[in-house]
């Protein structure tokens, strides 16, 4: 019976992979490749002359079972992606599971990773994390996507798209109103490389002043919740806003308990008009 390997190659920098990786890919008898003139690219900078096949999202149900048959063959067969890890928002759970259903081993090469990389130098908390993906395309759907992780008491990490990073970090600043620190890491270990952690107004101003700085592939990194500090100003929120109301209207009162209390003006306008 053949094995699978699963193996991380560079998200930038070449100089990244690792020789275990080099060799496998070497030795294997097929490579499985997202895109494989991408991969090519790869190939050539270090002489790997292995067949590669196209295994995509798109293809992945259609050719896992003849993969699956060419493994029980006897066949060595590498998984790669266009950048990290395989299977990391990226194509070969369904293939890995079916492997494992038909008790053929499954070997990891491990290397490079978009989300460790920009975690161990964005200066947030690294003890507990969670990594959603991409994040909706709608604004509605991600707004209330965003709102069901504002509470969560550990570092939350999401991948974004150049097209949608600003319009992205207006809906959080919306939701995790303006105290909340993000990193915003982009071209990771490539020459233009950005890894920036400050408070989401800030990163918005970097997006703006220049159209450049939303170009890339961008990890975003979101500090979690003070829980303690979040049900004060709540409480606060609560005891001030009727008093404000009674003597403005619902939008400046709102404006007002919002610097006072640090809750995001939106949040407080909302708890306003319900008076």
């Amino acid at each position: 019976m053949g094995k699978l390997f699963i193996v991380a190659t560079p998200i930038g920098n070449l100089n990244d992979i690792t020789y275990r990786a080099i060799e496998t890919l070497k030795n294997v008898d097929t490579v499985l490749a997202e895109d494989t003139r991408h991969s090519k690219k790869l190939f050539t900078n270090f002489e790997i002359s292995t067949p590669l096949i196209a295994f995509h999202e798109h293809n992945e149900r259609d050719k896992t079972q003849a993969i699956i048959s060419d493994l029980n063959s006897g066949a060595s067969i590498a998984l790669i992606t266009d950048a990290g890890t395989p299977l990391i928002s990226d194509p070969g759970y369904f293939l890995v599971s079916n492997a494992k259903k038909e008790g053929i081993e499954v070997i990891p090469i491990p290397g490079p990773s978009a989300i460790i990389t920009a975690l161990s130098v964005s200066g947030l908390a690294s003890n507990s994390f969670s990594f959603f993906g991409f994040l909706p395309s709608k604004k509605i759907a991600r707004i209330k996507y965003l709102q069901n992780k504002a509470d969560f008491n550990e570092t939350i990490i999401f991948y974004e798209s150049p097209k949608r990073i600003l319009a992205t970090l207006t809906d959080m600043l919306e939701v995790f109103g303006s105290e909340r620190m993000v990193c915003l890491a982009k071209e990771l270990t490539k020459s233009f490389e950005t890894i920036l952690t400050d408070r989401i107004p800030s990163l918005i101003e970097y997006l703006t002043i220049d159209v450049a700085h939303q170009k890339g592939e961008f990890v975003l990194l979101i500090s979690s919740a003070n829980k303690a500090d979040l049900t004060d100003a709540k409480n606060q929120l609560g005891k001030i806003l009727p008093i404000l109301c009674a003597e403005m209207g619902a939008s400046k009162a709102a404006k007002l308990a919002a610097k006072i209390t640090g809750i995001d003006k939106k949040y407080c306008y909302n708890k306003a008009i319900e008076l």
